[in-house]
Parts: structure tokens; C-alpha cells; sequence
């Protein structure tokens, strides 16, 4: 596509209100819990109380006996899957785990497994029916930390998974499902180049998304064999896939509606509910709703990985980092696929280096399902990274964003993973904050500065959308991308500026998944880069067509008519002497000019250019409680082009209150049976609004060529460097290198208590 300025555009880049504001703030919004039909029975999914335990027996019949009981699902009503690894590796899917983690079969791998489910009248019913379901475990050993899990007495999840990306293939069974390595140039030698090196050892515990909706669905089989089901997520059309496959139906007997979202960030692009909905559904023939507790939420949703870490990385007098070597435990949870190769890919990403060596440990253990989490991969390995990069700066007397500028990636560079970097953005994020007037104020007792930057890939991938235009010139456009970080008003704002038309004559929808062509999950940073890339391709197609509409009234060569600013017009004075047509007079004339004017257009967007973030935060540490305070934090992100810059500028806020959160308290915490004991937000910590500085987001713009309107994805990157940012502060406040998440008070206060060296 053309190259293009970041700026000269009438409606992309301006800040319209958002259109799903009011039904949101009023409450009219349908959430999956807000759905509905006639006969809706209540589902209930009956869950493992153990960590560890082979499944002896499962005894329904008193369930199946109690009045208002309309059917019961176990393992057993669900087709079982091959054993096999679909699908790219750094994404790959294996179904024959997939369906075990929906419902268990053999075993039951950690506290809040799904072992059967009810459906009946009333909740009160399904409750009932619940805790008479009679099922005969065998309580096995556990393992819940990474290390321990890789041990070889390590108590294993599976007695016959073998280690993939070892050779010679192991012989004996381990709960390392899968090694990785990467590498470039000669670590050793890059090593033997520098002036200093450090190498340290970092851990982090596994974290929530903490979304405010829990999972909820409502499922409807008819008697043809037609399904219909009505959910929160990410990705619909995802819902309608797995739950197919997971069924062994055809794709086109499902038919999914997305509800509204609250809050995903990438926990909501799998399906755990829709299955077993859909089946209980099947055997009662009645449509079935399942909502899952806060406390479900927490024990059987994915939360990230945790992880244990060792980085090295050495560098010369002048800054010059010679080498870098990474070490990547990470948790799996039940079943095998941790963002560990993520982790690999990213954690140097951002830095010109010649000599990179990383590896990787995908490891199971006796956890719920890792799902994804914004970025997922990369703020963990950044954590390690960006910690070892401050403890160099103060070594050999550098600023840290001068050290980190002075090794910036920039187009060119040599990526760990194959291609060199294709796209600017990064200096640019770091020149953005050396000049930030903040970065050089002086700082008071206990305070500290620390800076960190992060790396993203960001999505392309299948889209579509569809443009309808009406007799009175206003427009639909639907597209199948979920909207979760403002994407609405991001494709109207590219279909005004394509159409030449007001804003205000557009509405954006999202199209169930029989009402638009496929399109991937809102993920990875994809949606305003390639679902925009089908809305513009579609208005495209409108535009041609009211060109030829235009020509028809005017009797001349449709290469005659240009269209500007929302008009038609005669492309020179030897066409004729028209007077411009707008696009309201050409819509009001399609039933005597030809029909309907519509659109569609489905892409599978490649060209998406990375994510790049810098960010400094600015603590205060209390020496007598441990506790940190945020005092000030500002982000700085190449946006490519904002489309909208307040959602752009909400992304990166919402990445830093993570961030923080991540840092400073978050953290799955198990007793000794391996039972989850913070299963809700009284416990499991988040950020309150109390506990949030003023996040300053800077909109870094260099636009993304290969996209009409030179969008980059957003969403992701700004998670990845505050965790690394507040330890890099704290340790300039207080002299104390952290190296474990969270940073907690009563971390930092063991800190504080002990003498021993700084670094």
C-alpha cells in the first residue's frame, strides 16, 4: 500500500466518543451472563477439589434422579482426540489436551478441573444436583513450583510424556513437555568481548488476567442438529471452531453471537463453558446457561505463566552489548503451552545484538491451563532482561536509556528468530523520554527511577468486514472482530476517511458468525491493523461502486469520475460539465441506479510491524513497611499511527495499571494440598484506583507503511516493561536488587533487611 504521512487526515486521529458508550454506562449492554431464551436451564460444572488424582469412577444416577435434572456430562459424552500437535509451533494446538482440559478423563491435574456437569430448572437445582454426583478419586503427589516440576522424582502429570526439541529423544518421561532454542552469532565469543557481565537468576509467580466479567455462555441445540450459542469472547468465530471440533460437528451447524466483553486480555480466546454447554444442551434439549463463580474464574481459568529465569548478558566500557544468553523456565499449568518461545524471541529483541543465545522449557504441573496475557511471554523474560541491562548501566556509569539508545534496534538489525527487523520505532520511543522535562527532576530520600523497554510482534492474520450503505447516505459496517479496545470507532474512523463521509453517518458493528466471513480472535494486536485493512478494502469497493453509479447518471466512462471529499466529480473538464455528486444524492438513487450498494471484503494481512515500548517510573520505598509508591510513571510507544488517539493513550494506561499490579502484589498463592488460597479479588491483589499514579502515555507515530493509514497493533506492548521499570526504581531508591515477583512489602522489607551486596 502507499507510502504515507502520519498526519493530513480529516477523520483518523481525531477523538470521536466512543458508540458503545451509552448502552455500556446505562446498563442495556448484553454481557454472556445477560442472555437468555425460553426454557433456560441452569448448568452447573462440578470440579476437582485436588490438585493431583486419578479418576476412579464417576457415579451420575442420584444427580440424574433428583427432580428438575434435565442431564448430566461427563468425560465420556465427549469424543476423544488424537494425540497431535497442530498448527504453527509458537501456537500450536493439541486437541487430545484441549478436550481433557474442558472435562477430565483420566485424571484430574489441578484444583477446579471440570470432571462432569448438570443442567436443571432452577441454580438452586443444579447446585443440588452437583454434590450428588458421587466421583471416586485417587489423590496423587503434586507439583506446583517450575523448578520442582523439572525435577527427575518430579511427580509427573503424564507417565508418558517424552521432551520435544531434544536430541538424542529422551527415554524417560519428564513433565518438560517441550524444549526450545534459539540463537545467533557466538555467545561464547561475545562474551569474551566484554568489559563486564552479569548474570543473575529471576522468578516470577504465575498472574491473572483479573477480567471483572467471569466466563459465561447460553447454548441452544435444535433438533436438525443446529446450534446456536450466545458468549463473551474474544474470537466467536474461534468459539465456533473448537467447540465444532471438540464436538465433532460441522462447522456450519454453529452459529455464535459475541456478547459484549468485560475484559479479556487474552484470557477469553479459548473456550472452557461452550462445550459442555452446548452438549448439555444437546442431551436435555433445552438451551442451558453456564456462569462461572469469581472463584471458578481464578482455579480453572488461564492465568499466565510463572517462571524461573537466568539471564546474561555482557557489554564493553562503552555501552556496546557484545552478548546475551537467556534461560526460559516456564509453567504450563495442566497441560503443555507456556509462552515460553515467546519469551525467547522477545527478551532481547529490542537490542542490536550480534550474539544472542535463549532457551526454553515449556513445563507442566499441577496448575489450571495457561492462557495468554497481553503480550504473553514477553513482560516475564523482559523482567530478567531489562533488571540485568540497569545493573550494567550502574556498572559501567551509563544513563540507562543512553545505553539502551546506544544498542537500539533499528531496521536492519538481526532478529534471533530469522528475518531482520523490518520497522522502525524503537529509538524514537527511548529519544522521546531523554527529552522527557520529568526524566532529569531530582528525586527526595527512598525514591528511585528506574527505566525499562519492550518488544511485542503484533498480528496480521484473517479478517473481514462488510459495508452496507442506506437510501439516507448513513453506513453499516460490520466486521467479526469483538471490539475490546475501542475497534468500533477505530473501523469507522478508516471507513469515514476511505468513504469521505461524517463519522456520525457511520455505525460500526460486530456480525455473528454467520453474518460476516471469518475472522480471527481480537488478539495480538491485529484488530486495527488487519480488520481495518478489510473495512478499508471494502469502502474501497463502495467508492468504485458509487464512481459507476455516479457515471450511469452523468452517461460516461466510469474512468471519468474521481471521487474527493465524499463526492463524485468529473475527473477533468473534458468529461463534461457536471456538478459534483455526494455520496447521500448517489445513495438515495441506488434503487433506480442499479440496487443495493454493498460491500465485503476478507483479507489475511501480512506486513504488521512490531511493537515498541520505553517507559520510566519514578518510587518511593517506605524503609520501615516495605511498601512502594508509585509517584509518577510515563509510557512512551511507537503507535504507528493512532487512529484513535484516546484509545490508543487507554491501552497503554491499562498496560501500565497492569504492569503495576503484576509487579508489586499479584500472585497465585497454594497451600500444601496444592489448593489455590486467593480464589477471589479479596485475596488475589489487584491495583485500586488508590494505588495508581498519573500514567502520562506518549503517542510515538511512525506509521506502518504496509497499512493504509499506517496503523501499528497497541494493545500489548505497554505490559511489557513496568515490572522491570519498579524493580529498576526500587533498586535506585533503596540499593536492593529484587528478583522475584511481586515485589510485595514483605520482599522488600527481607531486602532491606539484608546486608548483603547490592548487585
Amino acid at each position: 500500500m502507499n507510502d504515507i504521512a502520519p498526519r493530513g487526515f480529516k477523520w483518523v486521529g481525531t477523538r470521536p466518543i466512543r458508540p458503545d458508550g451509552v448502552p455500556k454506562v446505562t446498563g442495556r449492554a448484553m454481557y454472556g451472563a445477560d442472555f437468555a431464551t425460553t426454557g433456560t436451564l441452569y448448568g452447573k460444572v462440578i470440579r476437582s477439589p485436588h490438585a493431583h488424582a486419578r479418576i476412579r469412577s464417576i457415579d451420575t444416577s442420584k444427580a440424574e434422579a433428583l427432580p428438575g435434572v434435565k442431564a448430566v456430562v461427563t468425560a465420556k459424552d465427549f469424543p476423544d482426540h488424537k494425540f497431535e500437535y497442530i498448527g504453527p509451533e509458537r501456537v500450536a494446538q493439541n486437541f487430545w489436551h484441549i478436550t481433557r482440559n474442558v472435562m477430565a478423563r483420566e485424571k484430574a491435574l489441578y484444583e477446579g478441573h471440570a470432571v462432569a456437569a448438570v443442567a436443571a430448572i432452577s441454580k438452586s437445582v443444579a447446585e443440588e444436583a452437583a454434590a450428588l454426583v458421587d466421583i471416586d478419586y485417587e489423590v496423587l503427589p503434586h507439583v506446583i513450583d517450575v523448578d520442582e516440576a523439572m525435577e527427575p522424582d518430579a511427580p509427573l502429570l503424564f507417565e508418558d510424556q517424552i521432551t520435544r526439541g531434544i536430541e538424542p529423544v529422551p527415554t524417560k518421561p519428564s513433565n518438560v513437555s517441550k524444549r526450545v532454542e534459539f540463537k545467533i552469532g557466538d555467545a561464547d565469543a561475545g562474551f569474551a568481548e566484554a568489559d563486564e557481565i552479569v548474570e543473575k537468576e529471576f522468578k516470577t509467580a504465575a498472574v491473572h488476567q483479573a477480567y471483572i466479567e467471569p466466563h459465561a455462555c447460553v447454548a441452544r441445540f435444535d433438533h436438525d442438529g443446529q446450534a446456536e450459542i450466545w458468549a463473551s469472547s474474544q474470537g466467536h468465530f474461534v468459539i465456533r471452531a473448537l467447540t465444532a471440533k471438540l464436538l465433532g460437528m460441522p462447522v456450519g451447524d454453529i452459529r455464535v453471537t459475541p456478547a459484549e466483553i468485560g475484559g479479556g486480555f487474552g484470557g477469553k480466546t479459548i473456550v472452557y463453558l461452550e462445550p459442555v454447554a452446548t452438549l448439555l444442551a444437546k442431551k436435555s434439549g433445552q438451551p442451558v446457561k453456564i456462569v462461572m463463580s469469581r472463584d471458578e474464574v481464578f482455579k480453572a481459568s488461564g492465568p499466565t505463566s510463572g517462571s524461573s529465569m537466568r539471564v546474561k548478558i555482557g557489554v564493553k566500557k562503552d555501552g556496546t552489548i557484545t552478548a546475551a544468553e537467556g534461560e526460559f523456565k516456564f509453567q504450563a499449568g495442566a497441560f503443555p503451552g507456556s509462552p515460553v518461545m515467546n519469551a525467547c524471541l522477545c527478551a532481547f529483541a529490542p537490542y542490536n545484538t550480534p550474539n544472542q543465545h535463549t532457551v526454553g522449557y515449556d513445563v507442566v504441573c499441577n496448575r489450571p491451563k495457561s492462557a495468554a496475557y497481553r503480550a504473553p511471554g514477553s513482560p516475564i523474560s523482559a523482567f530478567a532482561v531489562e533488571s540485568v541491562l540497569d545493573i550494567l548501566a550502574k556498572k559501567i556509569g551509563m544513563d540507562p536509556l543512553q545505553l539502551r539508545l546506544k544498542n537500539a534496534a533499528r531496521p536492519g538489525t538481526s532478529m534471533i528468530f530469522g528475518p531482520k527487523l523490518a520497522h522502525g520505532g524503537y529509538a524514537e520511543t527511548l529519544e522521546a523520554l531523554v527529552n522527557h522535562p520529568a526524566y532529569k527532576t531530582p528525586l527526595g530520600p527512598n525514591q528511585g527511577r528506574g527505566v525499562a523497554s519492550g518488544y511485542w510482534f503484533n498480528g496480521g492474520g484473517e479478517s473481514s468486514a462488510s459495508v452496507q450503505v442506506n437510501e439516507d447516505g448513513t453506513v453499516i459496517i460490520a466486521t467479526g472482530s469483538p471490539d475490546i479496545g475501542g475497534s468500533r470507532a477505530s473501523m469507522a474512523l478508516m471507513a469515514a476517511e476511505t468513504l469521505g463521509i461524517d463519522y456520525n453517518q457511520i455505525r460500526s458493528i460486530v456480525a455473528d458468525t454467520s453474518s460476516v466471513g471469518y475472522t480471527h480472535v481480537t488478539g495480538g494486536s491485529r484488530v486495527t491493523f488487519a480488520t481495518g485493512m478489510a473495512v478499508v478494502e471494502a469502502s474501497k469497493k463502495v467508492v468504485d461502486e458509487l464512481r459507476g453509479r455516479a457515471a450511469m447518471i452523468w452517461d460516461v466512462d466510469v474512468d471519468g469520475v474521481i471521487w474527493e471529499d465524499g463526492h463524485a466529480k468529473p475527473a477533468s473538464s473534458n468529461v463534461g460539465d457536471f456538478q459534483p455528486m455526494s455520496f447521500k444524492e448517489i445513495a438515495a438513487k441506488k434503487a433506480l441506479t442499479g440496487g443495493p450498494i454493498t460491500a465485503a471484503a476478507s483479507v489475511n494481512a501480512g506486513g504488521m510491524a512490531p511493537g515498541f515500548s520505553t517507559q520510566f517510573c519514578d518510587v518511593e520505598v517506605d524503609p520501615e513497611t516495605g511498601k512502594v509508591t508509585i509517584l509518577r510513571f510515563v509510557a512512551a510507544q511507537d503507535v504507528g499511527t493512532a487512529i484513535h488517539p484516546s484509545y490508543v493513550e487507554g491501552q497503554i494506561q491499562g498496560g501500565v495499571a497492569q504492569g503495576i499490579g503484576w509487579a508489586l502484589n499479584e500472585e497465585y498463592i497454594y497451600d500444601r494440598q496444592g489448593r489455590l488460597d486467593n480464589a477471589g479479588f479479596l485475596d488475589y491483589r489487584v491495583p485500586v484506583a488508590s494505588d495508581m499514579p498519573m500514567i502520562e502515555p506518549i503517542l510515538v507515530e511512525v506509521p506502518n507503511p504496509a497499512h493504509p493509514y499506517g496503523a501499528k497493533g497497541v494493545g500489548e506492548v505497554n505490559i511489557v516493561p513496568p515490572m522491570a521499570a519498579i524493580a529498576n526504581a526500587i533498586d535506585s531508591a533503596i540499593h536492593r536488587r529484587l528478583t522475584e515477583l511481586p515485589m510485595s512489602p514483605p520482599r522488600v522489607r527481607a531486602a532491606l533487611d539484608h546486608t548483603g551486596a547490592d548487585d
